[in-house]
């Protein structure tokens, strides 16, 4: 099906604005990695495995555990680095330097507040407690971006560059090696972990997924092009990330702070070699994620209509589809808890202390979580349908902020 034609059955015709047209690539690959973001989440709250021990730890794991967890490595630097693609377009396609300074400025610190509050909440039910997550890292970012932007495209293109391929060399400053102020300063930016004195951890520092959002930036160009040519370019760019991972990887050469190491079977190997380093995001990890997510942009306009469709309504909604998985999973597990007696308290704190639900034996298995997964998509469904339909029909500026 033409790029162009997805969805064009179900979905109402644009109102006539100065809008952009939506580009169904990119809106597409935002509600596939949504809907393995609700995925992840869902095992995270549900599968009794997800308590007691990493699902990639090749010791303890199964293949469909191991792949269930890992191919959710997609989302993060997939929404990092569209919206760096995103921020280009709305520049090319008119938006004045002030004008998107301005709106950088505000979307950036909404997100900030939001990750501070009602999705942080969201996560551990409980509250204070600071959970800085992807919504955190692209809100900082789009905030630095408001100043990057007047920047080349490709000065800022080569900022991305350095930013994703040399912050590994800044690997053996610790945090606890650090005090104070400095310490919760250094974890914002470099190194996942503990905010000191304040209740919270951050998962995303800022400087590398900085990077990532500046390659989106730079490469935005890409999805300006006729749609032979960008398809040409966007195959170039999959050989490329994914060529000099195999580069950097196979041999240890350079890029994730954990090599891979023999293993016992061949199986076991291949695992190691894909076990690439997320908190903070390799080198590695980037080129292989982002290469196979340049691998779907070529893949997802040739689904049949039927799966485009929940795609696309997911894909053109992204923050609401966030915002709403995170209340539905969590309220989900802790209602599924009370059915089996367990206290609505224990679910408070969760990610304070997530060993109390571990002591009551809470947990599914894989195959329910997968179950489970597929009723909340379906629930999703028609409010992120609605509302794509509604966005679609109405330009209230509002509209830019949920």
């Amino acid at each position: 099906m033409p790029e162009s034609e997805a969805g064009a059955e179900s979905d109402p015709p644009p109102i006539q604005t100065d809008a952009p047209r939506r580009l169904d690539i990119i809106d597409l690959l935002r509600g596939l990695v949504l809907v393995l973001m609700v995925l992840d989440h869902t095992r995270d709250y549900f599968n009794k495995d997800a308590l007691a021990f990493d699902p990639l730890d090749l010791e303890k794991t199964t293949p469909v555990l191991f792949f269930t967890r890992w191919i959710t490595h997609l989302c993060a630097p997939t929404f990092v680095f569209l919206s760096g693609v995103s921020i280009f377009l709305q520049q090319a396609r008119g938006k004045t330097e002030w004008r998107l300074t301005g709106h950088l400025l505000a979307r950036g610190l909404w997100l900030v507040a939001l990750e501070l509050t009602l999705i942080s909440f969201g996560f551990n039910f409980g509250y204070p407690f600071f959970f800085l997550q992807v919504i955190f890292a692209i809100g900082v970012g789009m905030i630095l971006m408001a100043v990057l932007h007047w920047l080349p495209g490709r000065s800022v293109l080569i900022i991305g560059i350095a930013l994703v391929a040399g912050h590994g060399l800044l690997g053996g400053v610790k945090a606890e090696t650090l005090q104070g102020t400095d310490q919760v300063i250094w974890r914002l930016a470099m190194e996942p972990g503990g905010l000191g004195s304040l209740p919270g951890m951050i998962v995303y520092p800022v400087i590398p997924w900085l990077g990532i959002m500046c390659l989106g930036y730079g490469l935005g160009f890409i999805f300006q092009l006729e749609a032979l040519s960008r398809r040409r370019a966007i195959t170039l760019l999959a050989a490329g990330f994914l060529g000099l991972f195999l580069i950097l990887r196979l041999p240890n050469l350079y890029g994730d702070q954990n090599p891979w190491e023999w293993q016992s079977n061949p199986g076991l190997m291949v695992l190691d070699i894909l076990n690439v380093s997320k908190y903070p995001p390799s080198l590695d990890y980037t080129l292989l994620m982002l290469g196979l997510a340049m691998c779907l942009c070529l893949t997802l306009t040739h689904l049949p209509r039927l799966f485009q469709l929940p795609l696309l309504a997911f894909g053109r909604t992204p923050f609401l589809t966030y915002l709403l998985h995170i209340y539905i999973v969590h309220g989900g597990a802790l209602l599924l808890g009370l059915v089996q007696g367990i206290p609505a308290a224990h679910f408070a704190n969760f990610l304070g202390n997530p060993g109390q639900l571990a002591k009551d034996g809470w947990g599914i298995s894989l195959w329910q979580v997968y179950v489970v997964w597929l009723v909340i998509l379906c629930l999703l469904y028609p409010v992120s349908r609605a509302y794509a339909r509604f966005r679609m029909t109405h330009r209230q500026w509002w509209l830019s902020y949920l």
